[in-house]
């Protein structure tokens, strides 16, 4: 029950929702507009202060020029505030190199609160006073000094309420946000559409894809169909496919492979069987007195014997494993005089040459040997029969060099397909011929390496010539104790 309710609440914080790749991608294509906007937004609220000052100060250096023309450089009070209502400011004063001279002036506030010098103003300063205003209360009193527009050093004082500037600046605000939300949403949508065309759709695809090839990776029909994109999202997409293919083709041949062990198994338990019972039957033989039967009988029981316990240990392990070699020194030549019986060579339009000395052993075990020349000799009097040629010849050459014994098995044929030769050990890979199972050099490959030594392909015009490398024991010892060392 707790295992259940562990699964149920795994499940119901699965199935909450997560934003997807599409969504977080708008929600940051617009945080990051509007990050944009307000870094324009700072410094054309302090510019659009700038220039509103300006204008005040502009309007208050008329009202001064005014004044002083007046006579005795007194205006009536009705122009004065007439004036001064105009310039928005309270008082105008105009200052000179070496004097300060009040011109206009109503209704003096006590205190002023901030004072202002628009003179040399750094952009920080200006920013750091913007923003200010929209934190400071609506009454207060400022003073702002600026250039008076005439040379001689003159420069322009007013003193003047902040409410007009502030009012003034959140209608500028107000714009300027309506205007960044229309952008922030037009670009967010443009951005949004081209990423999500370029980039969100093709990775949704290759999630998708590789979702559904997980759940049935053995079916073709779901490896994904590349595009023609030449940039990183069609390298990925090749690459996939391709992958998915190899994929699919490795786990079809391992599905047929495993249903091969199992009918081998169910073979080999009844060709034991049968093997069991011809070899009782070729111990009768012995009694014949027959000098052929006599020469033939013991190499009759030595190859069902050999049958017997390569059925014996395919049922033990379920499939054809191959247990490490039994080593030990044995003469060549008369293993090689076995292969050529049990396949009937020499015989019509076949000739069968050996050359091995007599006196030449080989570090190996018997059994496995024999199963390696077996099936190499097999291959060639088969690639031979399949030409219709009307003659042709298999050799067998061996020779010691030091402590490797090296064999080679030739013949006369036409040599291996070139599309057979690229996977010529991999079992199931190199069929060249029609009947063939590919399994005979992949298994003399296994147990070649098994020995320590190696199988290769050394001629092949004018006839496939094939060369085992067979070290001695000793030698495999000596350099498993460097590789350990």
């Amino acid at each position: 029950m707790k295992d259940e309710a562990s699964g149920a609440e795994e499940r119901k914080r699965a199935s909450r929702y997560v934003p997807g790749l599409s969504a977080k991608l708008l929600l940051l294509t617009i945080l990051f507009i509007m990050l944009a906007e307000v870094l324009v937004f700072v410094p054309s609220v302090s510019n659009f202060r700038r220039q509103w000052l300006a204008e005040r100060l502009a309007a208050a250096h008329i009202a001064s020029l005014a004044a002083e023309a007046a006579p005795g450089g007194q205006l009536p009070s009705m122009l004065r505030d007439e004036l001064l209502e105009r310039a928005q400011v309270k008082a105008i004063a105009v200052k000179r190199t070496d004097s300060r001279v009040l011109i206009i002036e109503m209704d003096m506030p006590a205190d002023i609160d901030a004072s202002y010098d628009l003179h040399n103003a750094s952009w920080m300063t200006l920013i750091a006073d913007a923003l200010m205003v929209y934190m400071a209360p609506d009454d207060r009193i400022i003073r702002v000094i600026g250039a008076s527009g005439f040379d001689g050093g003159e420069s322009i004082e007013v003193v003047m309420g902040e409410a007009p500037l502030k009012a003034a600046m959140v209608r500028y605000g107000l714009d300027i946000l309506g205007l960044s939300i229309l952008i922030s949403i037009i670009t967010a949508a443009l951005v949004y559409l081209s990423l999500d065309a370029l980039l969100v759709k093709p990775m949704t695809k290759l999630t998708w894809n590789i979702v559904r090839f997980s759940e049935r990776p053995e079916d073709p029909t779901r490896v994904i169909n590349p595009s023609s994109r030449r940039d990183e999202i069609g390298t990925a997409e090749r690459e996939l496919s391709a992958m998915q293919k190899e994929l699919a083709g490795t786990l079809s041949q391992k599905n047929r492979l495993a249903a091969l062990g199992l009918a081998v198994s169910k073979v080999s338990h009844d060709l034991r069987n049968m093997l069991s019972s011809a070899q009782l039957l070729s111990d009768r033989l012995i009694t014949v007195k027959d000098p052929t039967v006599q020469r033939l009988v013991p190499k009759l029981i030595a190859s069902l014997d050999r049958a017997i316990r390569l059925c014996a240990r395919t049922l033990d392990y379920g499939q054809a494993h191959e247990t490490p070699p039994r080593r030990k020194r044995f003469q060549l030549a008369p293993l090689v005089g076995e292969i050529g019986d049990s396949l009937g060579l020499p015989r019509q339009g076949l000739d069968w040459t050996v050359d091995v000395d007599e006196e030449l052993e080989v570090d190996a075990d018997r059994d496995q040997l024999y199963r390696v020349l077996s099936n190499l000799c097999r291959n060639a009097v088969q690639a031979l029969e399949s030409e219709g040629e009307d003659a042709g010849e298999i050799r067998v050459t061996a020779r010691r060099e030091g402590s490797v014994t090296i064999i080679e098995v030739a013949d006369t044929g036409r040599g291996v397909p070139e599309k057979a030769r690229s996977h010529l050990f991999e079992a199931f890979q190199s069929v060249a011929r029609k009947g063939g199972s590919g399994l005979g050099l992949a298994i003399a490959a296994e147990l070649v390496q098994a020995h320590g030594g190696q199988i290769a392909l050394v001629k092949n015009e004018g006839g496939a010539t094939f060369r085992v490398t067979i070290p001695d024991v000793v030698v495999e010892l000596e350099r498993a104790r460097r590789l350990s060392a």
